[in-house]
């Protein structure tokens, strides 16, 4: 059975659009290897279904590649960064399991 949970640390950025989204640009040695050991089963807009957790908190949700990175970004809800006290530009430890 493949390594299906991924740690690591990444600094959260703010998406520049309209609504405010944060995220975290996944690190592109575990990111390749979740394309090679998952990438089989990406979803619409080449997601993956994921459980992220962040400190004690953790929530179901998706990683989506990124053309600018050659990474996948995961999206921080504003309860999870309120829980967790999350703010752009803060370097954050997060861990994402992958749905099989």
């Amino acid at each position: 059975m493949p390594k299906t949970e991924f740690g690591m640390r990444a600094k959260v950025w703010l998406y520049p659009g309209a609504g405010g989204w944060h995220f975290v640009t996944l690190p592109k040695k575990p990111a390749a290897e979740i394309t090679s050991l998952f990438g089989a089963l990406r979803g619409g807009w080449g997601s993956l279904p994921v459980i992220a957790t962040v400190g004690n908190t953790s929530w179901m949700t998706s990683i989506f590649p990124d053309k600018d990175s050659g990474s996948y970004v995961l999206p921080l809800k504003a309860v999870v960064r309120k829980k967790e006290g999350i703010m752009a530009g803060r370097v954050i430890a997060f861990r994402v399991r992958i749905r099989t």
